[in-house]
């Protein structure tokens, strides 16, 4: 038996095969385009590379490769607790709670009752009551300094997600930066802020208009805790970035690493180097309606992205979510497949996997670059505030989604169990109807950036409106 290498062939030989293989065509038509006009080629190698990229994660949560986040949503804080409990005790090492119950500490106090906020962090999901929220938290904790705390204020994507608010936007930056500067010295550990980019995503925009409107969204975060009296470091000690992972797992990791980059050239230009902490959301315009149980493929998918990507936190919708407020089975199935990526696929073993692969990496840059060229958009417009209130941010975005919705409608673009392999006869799941809130007064207003629901449109034929 020969010990002899195996040849290692060239780019040059891999052509005259390809060239062999595709017969009429150019070689270029093996060439796509991404939302964002990136290019993505057939073939990555050392000849066509560029240098490595190296973006792990910082640290462990807790002995765990990442933090595993359950979320909790509703109106009812004896129901909700009873959920929290069952999350923690089933393996979610903290929480993220969204709801009618973020309103007044009574209630939040009564959400979390027998969580040991020494132990399990709490984050919120308030959307423009997010100050208030964050004052009932920090009563919740009743003072520990030792206490983990996420606000998670976010008053811009509220503000734009909402079509305006009660007061302008300017007013809810101002609260929120003076919120966490008042809680700063009682809490010096407290998450204050998430610049997320999620707003942008559930409402079709691309992965670099995603990643250029977190940056955008620190830097107006960051202003108003310097206003407030906190410096850029002490603010991007306390800040959350935010992200959304689809089915698409290659462009959904290579997001978590490109904002990781990108972070670390931010934080430089201010003299605050700090290191990035992501978390990482499962998509919601991928979730399917009628048949909800492809969605456990496609949020294991969104894990799995997000583990290898490196993010911080992992927050996985139950695969019902589409429909309604998930029971208790899919809440379990959305906690679980982060246990068996974490604990039996081990994916949090190895300090960023995906560096050293051609691909990844490339893809990694090429994001990170366009990610940047949104931000500076942004920035030339006078900033987010200035762009939102203008209506150009949107404006992109609205472009973005007109061409998603019509890669879908001309079958370029697929998801399984809604546009191929569809089953006839689905079965149902069991959802408790998400209560309908009274619209808040909107006595000042912007073009909104609603969610768009493709994978539940697209089971309607509703994609085109």
């Amino acid at each position: 038996m020969s010990n002899s290498p195996f040849a290692a062939p060239s780019p040059a030989d891999w052509r005259a095969l390809a060239e062999a293989a595709l017969r009429d065509r150019d070689l270029t038509s093996l060439v796509h385009l991404d939302a964002d006009g990136l290019d993505v080629r057939p073939l990555y190698a050392a000849a066509n590379a560029d240098a490595p990229v190296w973006a792990p994660r910082p640290a462990h949560a807790d002995g765990r490769a990442w933090d595993l986040r359950a979320l909790v949503e509703g109106e009812d804080a004896v129901a909700l607790n009873g959920v929290a409990l069952a999350q923690l005790e089933g393996g979610a090492a903290s929480l993220l709670v969204r709801g009618g119950v973020t309103g007044d500490s009574d209630t939040l106090v009564q959400t979390l009752a027998g969580v040991q906020l020494e132990l399990a962090e709490v984050a919120l999901d308030a959307g423009l009551d997010g100050a208030t929220a964050a004052d009932a938290l920090a009563v919740a904790a009743k003072g520990s300094p030792r206490a983990k705390l996420a606000f998670h204020m976010d008053p811009v994507s509220a503000f734009v997600a909402e079509g305006g608010g009660a007061r302008p936007l300017a007013d809810y930056l101002e609260l929120a930066g003076n919120t966490a500067a008042r809680h700063a010295e009682a809490y010096p550990d407290a998450r204050a802020f998430l610049a997320s980019g999620r707003v942008v995503h559930e409402a079709g925009g691309t992965a670099a208009q995603e990643l250029g409107y977190v940056l955008a969204n620190a830097v107006a975060l960051t202003d108003a805790a310097g206003r407030a009296g906190l410096s850029p470091t002490q603010a991007f000690q306390r800040m959350v970035l935010g992200v959304s992972l689809d089915q698409t797992y290659f462009d959904g990791l290579a997001k978590v690493r490109a904002l990781r980059l990108m972070w670390r050239t931010f934080t430089r230009a201010w003299g605050a180097e700090t290191e990035a902490v992501i978390e990482a959301r499962s998509s919601r315009r991928m979730l399917a309606t009628r048949d909800a149980w492809p969605n456990l493929l496609r949020l294991t998918a969104a894990g799995f992205a997000g583990a290898v990507g490196g993010a911080d936190v992992i927050v996985l919708d139950g695969f019902s979510r589409a429909a309604g407020l998930p029971d208790a089975f899919a809440l379990r199935q959305a906690r679980n497949t982060q246990l068996i990526l974490m604990e039996e696929a081990h994916l949090g073993r190895v300090d960023d996997p995906a560096a050293g692969s051609w691909f990844l990496d490339t893809r990694t840059r090429d994001l990170a670059d366009a990610g940047w060229a949104a931000f500076q958009t942004i920035e030339r417009e006078g900033g987010l505030v200035a762009s939102v209130e203008a209506g150009r941010l949107q404006a992109r975005v609205a472009k973005a989604r007109e061409a998603l919705v019509a890669a879908y409608a001309r079958g370029d673009a697929h998801l399984v169990g809604v546009t191929r392999f569809v089953d006839e006869n689905p079965r149902p799941v069991d959802v408790t109807a998400e209560p309908e809130n009274a619209p808040s007064p909107l006595d000042h207003r912007c073009e909104s950036l609603s969610p768009l629901g493709l994978a539940a449109d697209l089971e309607t034929g509703e994609t085109a409106r």
